[in-house]
């Protein structure tokens, strides 16, 4: 017997054949499954007492303690199961440890949800004599059902994704492939041992072995709301748009208030930042930006009660914002380089040099689809040119501040008074009495320019915002 790993976990859930899987398991020389060893409601089984010499308690005190026994005292290489509702302080040491071997073991997630409400009704768990099988039908429950099915989804993508990035496999068994010897025999490989079975274990017996038609009291009425589903996630808005990171510098501080601003670009951050300053009577000098992580902790601690906010913005005025202030324009805070690639490689309908009075409605109206068009491209990943922060969706933004601090409020620029208002009377603070105008788009605003086509181009080039937001037509 050669080792590959000094452990295993089987990542399952209620109904999947874990039973049947660890049965087989512990029919091989040299592995042992130690039940459901972090279940919060017991200890391996529901009727023992300890695992390894490690009990209930100790267990609960320090999971640590349980995971190194099962490593290091099984005789040969031991492991376990685990549900998404066992123990959460376990599963990112199991996941970042590359000697633990992965299991995943999956079920079609309508038969496992009848088969627990067929289970939980009888009362029957496991069955080892047919002569005492309890027979029973389920009632399907459509909003019972949807809450099993994104709980077992949600898990199994938390799987995925967190091994993808640790850059490790897991070996995948279906329910199906429970009954192949040969499936188990590969297992046991993968593990690294080399003893193989003959025959699987036998002494489980499938309990609800009929058609799922005649094991559904309600079966019409199951089908009705499984045809309602979106199985598929078909309607679900893509997004190829590259994450974005917490971009915490750009976060600022009130001079004394207990208040943090996450600006998103393109938006009203001006107007913010001058309120941010007449809050406590000082000049936008006074506030405090540029923080790295270690100094906003800090700040955090020194603020108990602190709140955390961002402002949103419709996504036609803030790509037209982004474009009048980066792109149309040639002087300061131009991407003059972008802007002549645009010219050249995409055809943009920009002037050479900073427009003029030959650069009229019309011509800003041209330009501007042009970029929306560009935007829709870019934003789904079909563009050479990076995904800028002054015209990213705002709620990919939104997601990248979350890998630091997410703002617990959210506001829409429409609201900006009375939601800063309100903000500011939160924190024991007096609010100024005004909000400073918003800065004037050159050489035309929105209004100018609007029309229905300029509408349908943004939506399709910012769906996830109208969609996550819900953003109405602009205006």
């Amino acid at each position: 017997m050669t080792l590959k790993f000094k452990s295993f976990v089987v990542f399952a859930e209620m109904r999947t054949g874990s039973n049947f899987l660890e049965s087989n398991l512990n029919a091989f020389d040299g592995i042992t499954c130690h039940g459901e060893a972090f279940n919060p409601h017991f200890i391996g089984y529901p009727k023992s007492a300890e695992i390894l010499g490690v009990d209930q308690e100790t267990r609960d005190d320090d999971p640590a303690k349980l995971l190194a026994a099962i490593r290091d005292k099984t005789k040969g290489i031991g492991g376990f199961r685990y549900f998404h509702n066992h123990d959460p302080r376990v599963l990112d040491p199991l996941l970042e440890d590359d000697t633990c071997a992965k299991i995943i073991l999956t079920r079609n997630p309508v038969e496992s949800y009848v088969s627990w409400k067929i289970a939980r009704s009888t009362g029957q768990w496991k069955l080892t004599d047919v002569k005492a099988h309890k027979k029973a039908q389920a009632v399907f429950d459509e909003a019972e059902f949807s809450d099993h099915l994104e709980a077992l989804q949600e898990f199994q993508l938390t799987l995925l994704n967190r091994l993808q990035k640790l850059g490790q496999t897991a070996f995948y068994v279906a329910y199906e492939d429970l009954q192949s010897v040969e499936v188990m025999n590969g297992l046991a490989r993968y593990l690294g041992v080399d003893h193989q079975l003959d025959a699987l274990d036998k002494s489980l017996k499938k309990q609800n072995p009929e058609p799922i038609s005649a094991k559904v009291s309600n079966y019409d009425e199951m089908l009705d709301a499984l045809g309602r589903m979106d199985r598929f996630d078909l309607t679900r808005t893509p997004n190829f748009e590259p994450r974005r990171g917490p971009v915490v510098p750009s976060y600022v501080v009130a001079a004394n208030a207990p208040l943090l601003y996450l600006p998103l670009r393109s938006g009203p951050e001006p107007q913010v930042l001058d309120w941010l300053a007449a809050l406590d009577g000082v000049g936008r000098g006074s506030l405090q930006t540029k923080l790295n992580q270690k100094q906003l902790r800090q700040w955090k601690r020194k603020h108990p009660g602190h709140r955390s906010f961002t402002v949103l913005r419709h996504p036609v005025d803030r790509a037209h914002d982004a474009f009048c202030r980066h792109i149309l324009t040639t002087g300061k805070g131009s991407y003059a380089q972008l802007r002549e690639t645009l010219i050249k490689r995409y055809k943009m309908p920009l002037p050479q040099g900073e427009p003029d009075n030959g650069y009229d409605a019309d011509a800003h109206r041209a330009a501007f689809k042009a970029f929306l068009t560009f935007l829709k491209g870019n934003l789904n990943g079909q563009t050479a040119i990076r995904v800028d922060q002054a015209w990213c969706t705002q709620a990919q933004a939104v997601q990248g501040f979350g890998e630091f601090a997410l703002p617990d409020r959210i506001i829409r620029e429409d609201e900006l008074a009375a939601e800063l208002s309100a903000l500011a009377q939160g924190v024991g603070v007096q609010p100024p009495a005004t909000i400073t105008s918003r800065p004037v788009t050159q050489p035309y605003v929105l209004a100018d320019i609007y029309d229905a086509e300029i509408e349908k181009l943004t939506s399709d080039a910012y769906q996830r915002d109208y969609m996550i937001f819900g953003f109405n037509s602009w205006g």
